[in-house]
């Protein structure tokens, strides 16, 4: 599956369920759901390990460390073997849908970077970012029902994702296209047929629309992503200034994010698209936007506000370990 597959890297809300349904309306590249196939390899315990588990990951890291040094190629023959499972599933999931390449879009994949480069180093790569405050207040409003303290607690998206995706921006371990999600949306014929031609595919204007067809707004509709891309049929620029009128709109917010923003590097932002003097003009000149109507509760936002209730209120019961065992729940799903 080496040169057969094209891995997806950004941020949770930078644009990647969007430019996952365009890549996958050409005719040459499957896009199914989400797989998080490489984040459960990564942590074994060879390259990295959990932190919590119901096994001891103390021993499992030492016992992978030994068994790995037992190998006659060490670390390569590791690779090999694991290559092996996920090319079976790879596979598998390019069956029988008449594409030759396979997309992978999962975001977490950004916080396994290294281990990804060194698994499938001839994979295509396409990174894509987004304007770190509207990544952050699209997360707290689309996650977290508008909580940015409880997003923050649970998932500090900016401190996680941005220092990874820039530092592989910047190292290039592989060859890579990186597109910024404003750039896209505001041309996207342009980027596509640059991206086009970093995956040896040629461009399909139908990528464009690429809900337009029952096709392609039902693939849009099923598995994990944003639920918002089955709102359009292609891309718009609707979303690209709004996070600045809303952050304006909330002091308190507004304050937690320059809280936020004073954490991440000057190189990170600079390398990410966004260099810090062009947030913070942005952030000056933001006047506050109406109220938006709430937005509809459908199936994502519902399990989301769900999450985030119980997450908040579950220290008020009494079930003791079963109270403890929903929330480590709530905890891993949040993030």
């Amino acid at each position: 599956m080496q040169d057969r597959l094209i891995f997806l890297i950004g941020s949770q809300r930078s644009g990647t369920t969007l430019l996952s349904r365009m890549l996958g309306a050409h005719t040459a590249i499957h896009a199914p759901d989400e797989p998080h196939l490489m984040t459960p390899l990564a942590h074994l315990g060879y390259f990295d390990s959990v932190e919590r588990a119901p096994y001891d990951p103390i021993i499992t890291r030492e016992g992978q460390r030994a068994l790995v040094a037992q190998l006659p190629d060490g670390e390569a023959d590791y690779l090999d073997a694991l290559r092996a499972c996920s090319d079976t599933v790879y596979e598998r999931l390019l069956g029988g849908s008449g594409a030759r390449l396979l997309l992978d879009k999962t975001p977490a994949y950004a916080l396994v970077l290294d281990f990804i480069a060194k698994l499938y180093p001839q994979a295509r790569f396409v990174v894509i970012t987004r304007h770190p405050l509207a990544v952050w207040t699209s997360q707290v409003d689309s996650f977290f029902d508008g909580d940015f303290e409880a997003a923050e607690r649970n998932n500090p998206i900016l401190e996680r994702y941005l220092p990874a995706i820039a530092r592989f921006l910047r190292e290039r371990p592989v060859p890579l296209a990186h597109v910024r999600y404003e750039d896209l949306v505001a041309d996207p014929e342009t980027h596509l047929q640059a991206i086009c031609r970093h995956l040896g595919v040629e461009f399909e204007p139908g990528m464009i629309e690429y809900g337009a067809t029952e096709s392609g707004a039902k693939k849009a509709a099923d598995g994990l992503g944003d639920p918002s891309v089955t709102r359009e049929t292609r891309p718009t620029t609707a979303n690209v200034s709004r996070w600045a009128g809303e952050l304006a709109a909330r002091p308190a917010m507004l304050e937690h994010a320059r809280g936020i923003l004073a954490r991440v590097s000057d190189a990170d932002l600079e390398t990410w698209g966004h260099p810090r003097s062009a947030i913070l003009d942005e952030l000056d000149r933001a006047t506050p936007a109406a109220s938006r109507p709430r937005r509809p509760l459908d199936r994502f936002a519902l399990q989301r506000r769900i999450l985030v209730r119980m997450r908040r209120n579950i220290h008020h019961n009494a079930l003791g370990r079963m109270v403890r065992k929903v929330r480590e729940v709530c905890d891993v799903l949040l993030r």
